[in-house]
């Protein structure tokens, strides 16, 4: 039976190494057979599917490569000197993935995707089997700190639910703002800003003259020209980048070019990916109306297939050096933006759903939900640290570690809270933030008109 077991695990292991590009197709592939497509059209869903995806990260790595660099730069000439280092989401995630628990929680939470399904309270069928290492890391942290692995489950079936529920009520955003039906994004690096940026947005929404300003993308094509299209924005972008970290003249022009090319390849790429998805959408849908009549299925994918929109990047490219500059002056704030700042464009994609593609409330919301990161970060970097070197990350003697990500993230940094501390505090404030989120989507704005009364 042990030999079972390892040999499951190691199988396991080799799967999820290979990625997103290599599970997505087969994942996708199989829901097509599921929902009657046959085998030809689904495998090709799949692989195009997987094309697209391959296409996005191709992109999103040219950005991160490009931007990465000239990010940190940037915080070694602003002098900004702080003693916990961001090491970026993907160290963590091998430390996740490392966890011997790590197959006990990823039961847990798929286990807790089809009850919900099976019992009508959630419309996601989660796909992205990958990023389910944001809703893992809680409970590997809940179980380093208490070695308890009833609290680790609870601690990781409480992601999965809230995970669940967010992409659900968000799903209108996605169709409406992003042209994505059918499609929910259960990845809590995305999901997890609507925490702060669902309260937020109400009340910028109330202070007179505030509410009053909205600026798009499109309206800086119409005041500026040609200087207001996204190749033009994203070559600006880009050289102001450059110069504040002071490169030389031609890798300023260099970054500049790199980041205009992003603006104008990953809207290609991710009409890539939506073309491989429209059989699987389109069958889906014929699947359920026939069987399950007045039910409705959203396909889980990974917040990657949104990060390339031109108000997205715009909004990251602007609230990445800002983020640098707020670390120095933020009271309790420890942690040096480093590897992370790359993927800023996670952060702030549902926020400008939201705001739908409100560039000013955008960056205004985006500078809180970085904020919160690194306060979050700050507080769990004893924790986190410990737990990277007992799976045997290398790390300076003394140092410590965080990201934007794992529980520098609003939700599971007050999951985290309720299972190793402060519960009689943080489980209200969840409570009342996500009935706040499940009010603001469910009923204040209904899911039709979503986008309509938001602009």
């Amino acid at each position: 039976m042990n030999q079972v077991l390892q040999a499951t695990y190691v199988a396991f292991r080799a799967l999820m190494g290979a990625g997103a590009v290599v599970i997505l197709p087969i994942i996708i592939t199989i829901v097509g057979l599921i929902v009657r497509l046959k085998f030809s059209k689904a495998l090709k869903a799949g692989l195009t599917v997987g094309i697209g995806f391959a296409g996005i990260n191709l992109v999103i790595n040219l950005l991160s490569t490009n931007l990465g660099p000239a990010a940190k730069a940037m915080v070694q000439n602003f002098g900004i000197k702080l003693d916990i280092l961001d090491v970026g989401w993907g160290a963590i995630a091998a430390v996740t993935w490392s966890s011997p628990i790590i197959p006990i929680l990823i039961g847990v939470i798929f286990l807790t995707n089809i009850l919900l399904l099976v019992l009508k309270a959630s419309d996601t069928l989660d796909v992205d089997i990958w990023n389910y290492h944001h809703m893992a890391i809680v409970g590997v942290m809940v179980y380093f700190v208490t070695n308890n692995l009833i609290y680790a489950s609870l601690a990781a079936l409480f992601m999965a639910i809230i995970t669940f529920k967010l992409s659900d009520w968000s799903a209108p955003l996605v169709e409406k703002y992003f042209g994505l039906p059918s499609i929910s994004l259960p990845t809590m690096s995305a999901l997890s800003s609507l925490l702060i940026a669902v309260p937020m947005n109400w009340l910028l929404d109330k202070i007179p003259g505030v509410n009053k300003i909205n600026f798009s993308i499109k309206d800086a094509q119409k005041k500026f020209g040609i200087f207001g299209e996204p190749i033009m924005l994203g070559f600006i972008l880009g050289a102001v980048i450059g110069l504040l970290a002071r490169y030389p003249v031609d890798k300023v022009l260099s970054l500049a070019v790199y980041m205009a090319a992003v603006l104008v390849l990953i809207p290609k790429m991710t009409a890539l990916f939506v073309e491989g998805l429209m059989p699987i959408s389109e069958a889906a849908t014929k699947f359920t109306q026939e069987r399950f009549k007045g039910r409705k299925f959203l396909i889980g994918l990974d917040a990657a297939v949104i990060v390339g929109d031109q108000s997205v990047i715009t909004t990251a490219l602007i609230v990445t050096p800002i983020t640098i500059l707020m670390a120095a002056v933020l009271p309790g704030n420890r942690v040096l933006p480093f590897a992370d700042l790359a993927v800023i464009t996670f952060r702030v994609a549902m926020i400008v759903a939201l705001c739908n593609g409100n560039l000013f409330k955008s960056i205004i919301m985006g500078i809180f939900t970085t904020g919160a990161i690194l306060l979050a970060g700050t507080a769990t970097s004893p924790v986190l640290t410990a737990l990277a070197k007992s799976t045997g990350l290398n790390l300076a003697n003394g140092s410590q570690i965080s990201c934007f990500a794992a529980t520098s993230l609003s939700v599971s940094y007050l999951v985290y809270e309720v299972f190793v501390s402060n519960v009689m505090i943080t489980l209200p404030i969840l409570i009342v933030v996500l009935a706040a989120c499940w009010y603001y989507f469910g009923h204040v704005r209904k899911l039709k008109g979503i986008m309509e009364e938001a602009s």
